[in-house]
């Protein structure tokens, strides 16, 4: 049942969205939560950072994550052009408490979760609700939304606060013109699962596996999920995969016999469903908040998903935005500045790992190469493939990896 009037109205049931409304709920505020599709719902993302157990325990969900049954990821491991493998970055050799230990979960059911938890917690949750319209005084202000619900039925909703959680729809953003996107992090991805894949042994089994093709030009992910599957992907440039070389299903399995360090994985296995793609250019929204209105997760900004950062940084901002909004609504400033007052502090610390990104996707840059080079960095790098990148001394490792590309690139140069 939908309401007419709401303190805060959330839209989007992704995690960004479903902790905000959590959060913002828990306070007492009256709040609505709506997402577009049934609950539950696919969504690729499966491979959470170890940093999300502290939002997660403030949202009140640890207890049940650690009953699903979900593959447990314990390191990260990456594979060069060449097929040589680096040695894992274990979590708990570099912070031995449960906090490292994290998951690779199945999105339906991790997003169901968060979902249903929000509306434990008192908030109204309603799936099948589309979007029509955010409304804006002539102040500029956020006033309500206009949805239309799984019968057909249009409601006009008023409320002080809208939380926009619509991912790269970012309904606000492109309403108002606000998104910038990274020129040079324009990518797609190509997916799949499959069945019985050659995982690594012992606390390395649930790795997530970064893997680069011979030509340098791709990478997969290779992520072990729960009752033998495992997510595959493919991420390029978008012109590089969707332009001119046929279906999809030829460029993964072209791909495929170019990635000498997955091939071996796969020779037992078996692919389950279809190809699936998506485009994924990273962008950042220039303006993230406004009065009586806020983005979250992928509304605001979406980052390339080689360091499986998203739902991390979805769940950060979504507790991050509902603690601004309740403070908001007891102090009775609904401003932008306040609500979005956590922002600034937020897009510093992703900024590291867009920082990270980039150098991923430097030809001259090898993570293995790095840590030869420069083992006394290991705890630096460690922090940022863990999501700590939001206290001191995190982007101390980035003079010394800027060196290390540049020398890189001249020793290529000289032959």
């Amino acid at each position: 049942m939908i309401k007419s009037d709401y303190d805060c109205v959330v839209i989007g049931g992704g995690p960004a969205g479903s902790s905000a409304a959590t959060i913002v709920a828990e306070a007492g505020q009256s709040t609505l939560l709506i997402e577009r599709e049934a609950m539950p719902r696919f969504h690729v993302g499966e491979s959470l950072m170890p940093e999300t157990f502290w939002a997660l325990e403030r949202l009140g969900v640890n207890d049940k994550i650690r009953h699903q049954g979900w593959q447990m990821k314990k390191s990260v491991q990456f594979v060069s052009h060449r097929g040589n493998e680096s040695d894992p970055f274990f979590f708990r050799q570099h912070d031995d408490r449960d906090c490292s230990d994290t998951w690779q979960v199945e999105r339906s059911e991790f997003d169901k979760m968060l979902f249903d938890r929000a509306s434990e917690v008192g908030a109204d949750t309603v799936d099948q609700t589309r979007l029509l319209n955010v409304m804006f005084d002539e102040q500029g202000a956020a006033t309500g939304v206009v949805v239309k619900d799984k019968e057909g039925v249009e409601h006009t909703v008023s409320c002080r606060v809208v939380i926009d959680g619509t991912g790269q729809q970012s309904f606000i953003a492109n309403k108002l013109g606000l998104k910038e996107v990274d020129p040079d992090l324009k990518k797609a991805a190509i997916w799949s699962y499959y069945k019985d894949a050659s995982r690594g042994d012992g606390e390395n089994s649930g790795a997530t596996i970064i893997l680069n093709t011979e030509d340098k030009q791709s990478w997969f992910w290779f992520i072990p999920l729960s009752r033998g599957i495992t997510s595959i992907g493919c991420v390029s440039d978008h012109e590089h995969l969707l332009k001119g070389r046929g279906s999809a299903e030829d460029v993964f399995f072209e791909e495929l016999a170019n990635c000498p360090g997955l091939k071996p994985r796969l020779e037992n296995a078996t692919r389950l469903g279809d190809i699936r793609v998506a485009k994924e250019f990273s962008y950042m929204t220039k303006q993230s908040s406004g009065p009586g209105w806020v983005l979250v997760g992928d509304a605001l900004g979406f980052i390339d998903p080689v360091y499986s950062s998203g739902v991390y940084f979805a769940l950060e901002m979504g507790v991050r935005a509902g603690d601004a909004v309740v403070e908001g609504f007891r102090s009775g400033d609904l401003s932008g500045q306040q609500l979005g007052k956590w922002i600034p502090a937020f897009k510093e610390g992703a900024g590291w790992v867009r920082k990270l990104v980039h150098a991923f996707y430097n030809k001259q840059f090898s993570i293995g190469r790095f840590m030869t080079e420069h083992p006394e960095h290991r705890g630096n790098v460690t922090n940022l493939l863990i999501g700590r990148v939001f206290q001191e001394g995190v982007g101390e490792v980035f003079p010394d990896m800027d060196a290390s590309i540049e020398r890189s690139a001249m020793e290529a140069a000289k032959g």
